[in-house]
């Protein structure tokens, strides 16, 4: 559902329940709404006053002319009567209710809470609520806490789903420096989710007008596809999108039916869904607030940076934060040294970082500065460490640093680490409409996080082409549940993924028939338990007849087992592919190490389908077992080529059946000429 356009810019506000009490929510957000000086025309209802903050104030809602949005401040139970008369009586088509006591609270909450959405739905308007702290923009600050965030046109968009985190994350905004265009609290998100304020923001989005740094605080992702797609969307129209995601527990983690079911919760369907979308995930306020400052600053991604400093310890751990992460800090040449060096007092360093020592001055700061920026090509940022030990000012230095900031066509980011000693003139540097930051580290995780974020995907839905009717034909024909292994096999090789030649045998005649097929040496599996390796159940380097008899019979005698499977025996290196089905995300897949100590290696990629070839190939290139697959010590590669497009084939093949739930091929045996697979589980649920 679109945002109707007065909640975004009313003509008229009413405050139902405003109050004298700036303390009490009906006091505060009316008192907000005058500071920020509203222009369109407030009303204020309240049964016990005639003036409410020097405004009349009308006791009745039936006594307000028509009103674009009503800003609800009365507890839950008498909410429904007043939503009643202003969509049947005035015309309102935007309410932002305050009260808690609804679905967070019981089943009758929740009742109460489908009936007032329910009625504003129908009558065309928008909800935002209940049980959130309202929302704030360039029109109107219907908020009722504190602070209010610096509004700017160049500011982010901040969605949150709870109230507290907004206000939390706007004082850790502040410190920085970080302006806002909006701010959305969703709530209970009864009709709007942080989806819906998301979807507003890239269907009304007017490039060089609106914001394109987004921050977002999630609790629950009710709308994946949604999220997904406009968040693509946004991404495409130059948008920079950051999340905080609460809720990362273990609740989410499947019975362990399969390896990949094993090792699967929510919060990878989440990691896989913000990697598809673009978005650059942060675990922390300070961590998401630091992110949208530095994008504030400049929406350029430069790579080689120059750190100029008059503390070295800073500069040293700033170094080697960013150099850990594969953000360059280019020695300077000898040239470029020893010029620098003659702007520098004796004993300073000129190298990279540049330590103009803690005796160092602001003309010596501009010099520096201006030095790097006009004549040094290979560095296209500059990153400024400036604090105090508390015996000097550093009020010129500071202005150097916005003068330089506001006029080098080469971004500067300021770290001004001395939050107590010059308090006051880091506040009158923000103050000029600067970003800047405290601590080196955290400057330097999120810069190489914004630095290292990858698009938002593209991949289009590829066809199967020959082998999808008959794909179609054989799960039409199957069973719901675990398929069993000559199901599998059938699935697998119409999807043309490779399997390794294979018997299924139940008796000994069949044993004689079958061994006649292949060439030793063998597998022998069980089939019928869930790990077959955990009860002995896999035998392998079989190498005859008697071997092959004398096995089938121990196997046979095993708990649970119906038959044996007889296998070529491939060799290689194991890797495997998985995946799951979750509701309302696409299907997710996985690859990594495999074998049977898979879950204990825990070395896994994931993606959502669809997947292409280049986005295989980045899930397999960020395994830690990828450079073994490349080839070690005179070992030869691996064929990664065949690895890439096996994904892909199994992406498809998730695509085009969607009856899958369930897929586990391990182990896939790779080798320097090819990819197969020895062992593999798939339920379907149609």
């Amino acid at each position: 559902m679109m945002l109707h356009p007065k909640l975004i810019n009313p003509e008229s506000i009413a405050v139902i329940g405003g109050s004298d009490n700036t303390e009490s929510i009906g006091g505060s957000v009316l008192k907000n709404l005058i500071d920020q000086e509203f222009k369109g025309e407030l009303f204020v209802v309240n049964p016990k006053k005639d003036t409410v903050q020097d405004i009349i104030c009308l006791h009745e809602v039936s006594a307000l002319p028509d009103i674009d949005l009503a800003i609800i401040a009365i507890p839950a139970f008498d909410i429904l009567e007043v939503v009643e008369q202003l969509v049947n009586n005035k015309e309102t088509k935007a309410f932002i209710i305050f009260a808690a006591g609804f679905a967070e609270l019981n089943e009758e909450g929740l009742k109460l809470q489908n009936k007032i959405t329910q009625l504003i739905t129908h009558a065309g308007a928008s909800l935002l609520g209940p049980n959130n702290i309202g929302m704030i923009n360039e029109n109107y600050a219907g908020i009722f806490t504190k602070p209010i965030p610096r509004i700017t046109k160049n500011g982010v968009d901040f969605i949150s789903a709870s109230g507290a985190t907004a206000v939390f994350t706007i004082e850790a905004a502040n410190q920085l420096g970080l302006s806002f265009s909006s701010l959305f609290t969703v709530g209970n998100s009864a009709q709007i989710g942080v989806e819906e304020v998301l979807q507003h923001m890239d269907e009304s989005f007017i490039k060089g007008k609106s914001s394109t740094v987004k921050m977002l605080y999630i609790e629950g992702v009710q709308n994946p596809e949604k999220l997904l797609k406009h968040s693509i969307s946004l991404k495409r129209k130059g948008c920079s999108i950051l999340a905080l995601k609460s809720g990362i527990t273990e609740k989410g983690k499947s019975a362990a039916s399969s390896h990949t079911g094993a090792m699967i919760n929510s919060d990878i369907f989440i990691t896989a869904l913000f990697q598809k979308a673009g978005i650059i995930r942060c675990h922390s306020r300070h961590e998401l607030v630091t992110c949208a400052a530095l994008l504030q600053i400049t929406d350029k991604k430069p790579r080689n940076f120059a750190i100029i400093t008059h503390a070295g310890g800073p500069a040293v751990i700033l170094t080697d934060t960013l150099s850990a992460k594969g953000i360059c800090i280019p020695d300077l040449n000898d040239e470029h040294s020893d010029n620098i060096r003659q702007l520098l007092y004796p004993g300073a360093s000129a190298k990279n970082p540049v330590d103009i020592l803690a005796t160092g001055n602001a003309t010596q700061l501009e010099d520096v500065i201006s030095y790097v920026e006009n004549n040094i090509d290979d560095i296209d940022g500059m990153i400024v460490i400036f604090g105090s030990p508390g015996l000097g000012s550093v009020t010129e230095a500071f202005d150097v640093i916005h003068k330089k900031s506001s006029t080098s066509k080469k971004p500067i980011y300021a770290i001004l680490p001395s939050v107590v000693n010059v308090r006051n003139e880091i506040q009158d540097f923000l103050a000029k409409g600067n970003c800047a930051f405290n601590d080196e580290y955290q400057f330097g995780t999120c810069l190489s996080k914004i630095l290292n974020s990858g698009l938002a995907s593209a991949v289009s839905i590829q066809s199967m082409n020959k082998g999808e009717a008959k794909i179609k034909a054989l799960i039409d024909s199957f069973s719901d549940g675990f398929l069993n292994p000559s199901q599998v096999y059938e699935l697998l090789t119409a999807a043309s993924i490779k399997m390794a030649k294979q018997v299924l045998v139940k008796t000994e005649s069949d044993l004689l028939t079958a061994a006649r097929s292949f060439t030793y040496p063998v597998v022998q599996k069980v089939v019928g338990p869930l790990h077959k390796s955990d009860q002995q159940g896999v035998i392998t380097s079989v190498l005859n007849i008697t071997e092959l008899t004398h096995n089938f019979r121990n196997l046979m005698k095993q708990k649970g087992v119906k038959a044996v499977l007889i296998q070529e025996m491939i060799s290689g290196k194991e890797v495997f592919i998985g995946a799951k089905k979750e509701a309302g995300f696409p299907p997710l897949v996985l690859c990594g190490a495999g074998g049977i100590y898979i879950e204990a290696l825990n070395d896994i990629r994931t993606g959502l389908v669809p997947i292409d070839r280049n986005e295989a190939k980045n899930m397999v290139d960020g395994l830690r077992i990828n450079t073994i697959l490349k080839g070690i010590r005179g070992e030869p590669g691996c064929h990664l080529e065949a690895f890439y497009q096996t994904i892909e084939k199994v992406s498809n093949l998730l695509i085009h059946t969607p009856q899958i739930v369930e897929l586990d091929i391990n182990p896939l045996m790779i080798s320097a000429n090819d990819i197969i697979a020895v062992d593999a589980r798939i339920r379907i649920k149609k």
